[in-house]
This record gives C-alpha cells, structure tokens and sequence, in this order.
C-alpha cells in the first residue's frame, strides 16, 4: 500500500513532450559547475583518468563514478534540487544527488547531459521500507540522466556497457541491501524499457515498475520546474533530517 498524502496536489501533464531536446553543457541552479567543490572533483577526475589511461570521456565518466562511489556515502535524501556542490560538502547523498553531481562532471569536461523523466511506482522501494510502506509515495519522479558521446546519447545504466563487473558478481538490481541504483550501473544492465535482450523476467528488466515515461528534458531543473519533486515541501522539510542521513542499506 503506497501513500499520496506526502505528493504534491498538483496535478501533472503526463504527456511526454513529442521533441528532440538537445541537452546542454552550461551550469544551472543545481549543476552549479563554477564552485570551487566542483570544479576540484573535475580536476580530480581529470588527474586520475589521466594515471589510468582512460582517455575518452566514456572512459572519464566510468572514472568519476568511481570516485563518487567511494567519496559520496548512499542516503535516502528527499531534497532532489539540492545544488551538486552542497552534496559533495556534506559527503553524502541519494542516488538522483549523485547523478546530479555526475552530470555536472560530464558537463565541466565538455559532455552535454538532459534527464528523461519517469514515474517509477512506488513499490520499488517496498524492498527498502518494508515497515514504512504505508509512507512510501505512490509513484516516485526519477531524473535518470543522458550524456552525449560521440553524438550518441548514453543513458547512465549503459556507461559501463561491455565491460566485466568490477567484484566478479552479476545478477540484477533488487532495490535492497547497501547498493543503490548509482552503484548498480556500474555492474549490471538497469533498463526501464525492457527491449527485447532483456524482456520478461530478465533481472535487468525494471520495465514493469515504470507507470509513466515524461519524456527528455535539457536539464533536471527542467525537469523539476515542470513536473515538482517527489514529496512536497512540508514532507520533505520533515523527511529530510531524518532520511538525508539514513545510509542506504539501513535497517528500516
């Protein structure tokens, strides 16, 4: 039993917008790719890509996410506009935070990012909150990133296609246990849209979870101006002391 007290009232247009969106590169209010905070990590990025030989932006942006990975701690903050740099200053963060700041890496090296929009049901999470199921939301808005590489947008579950999982293990994505779906990427397909390699009762395929595809937006504060966050702002300003410091994986 999922919950709508903690939604917004509003209602939103669920029509996918029928356009091309050609993303962008430039700084927004959460990709804020001019503070000093960011602007470091990319340095770093660039520094250690660089040691490992990873030269084309694919191979940067597999770089990053292993860094974040290991410098940003899993939590289940609500607050989805929060600015990149005021993540990485606190040094944790939930799984679309992370993303963010990722997108404002690929941005600083030169990669044009957009979002597209899906309402994820919120049974998703039940494996996460299996005594608060009755607060979880009904459906879940999720900015699940695109990056340009090689005039071809990637979505962040194919940045790692190819490649062997790093811990030697497969399986797919259970939305339990200390992984998150930021994590998860880099060691198994995460498709939403279950084509035909990965249909039916494949562990990758995430397609029955999906209610409503919203469409490509240039960025996620687009994404959020239209369509609102999760929660809304009373829920979330009680939420967020509690869970914006609640470690993934936790029991609840």
């Amino acid at each position: 039993m999922t919950s709508r007290l903690l939604m917004p009232v509003h209602t939103r247009d669920l029509a996918a917008p029928a356009r091309e969106v050609p993303g962008s590169t430039r700084a927004t209010a959460i990709l804020d790719l001019e503070h000093p905070l960011v602007t470091a990590l990319t340095a770093r990025v660039l520094r250690e890509a660089e040691a490992r030989g990873a030269v084309t932006d694919r191979a940067r942006l597999q770089v990053a996410h292993g860094i974040l990975v290991a410098a940003v701690r899993p939590v289940y903050s609500v607050e989805d506009r929060r600015r990149v740099s005021r993540t990485l200053r606190l040094g944790r963060g939930s799984c679309s935070q992370r993303m963010a700041v990722l997108e404002a890496v690929a941005r600083s090296l030169g990669v044009a990012t957009r979002v597209r929009g899906l309402l994820v049901d919120g049974t998703f999470w039940y494996p996460r909150f299996p005594k608060l199921r009755a607060f979880v939301p009904e459906e879940v808005l999720l900015a699940w990133p695109e990056f340009l590489l090689d005039d071809v947008w990637v979505p962040i579950a194919e940045l790692f296609t190819g490649l062997e999982p790093a811990d030697g293990h497969g399986g797919g994505f259970t939305n339990s246990g200390a992984e998150t779906l930021f994590e998860a990427v880099a060691r198994t397909t995460v498709d939403w849209d279950a084509p035909a390699a990965c249909a039916g009762s494949a562990p990758c395929d995430l397609s029955a979870h999906l209610r409503t595809d919203l469409g490509r937006f240039s960025s996620r504060d687009e994404l959020f101006d239209l369509h609102g966050q999760t929660l809304c702002r009373t829920a979330r300003t009680l939420a967020e002391p509690v869970l914006g410091r609640w470690s993934a994986g936790a029991a609840a």
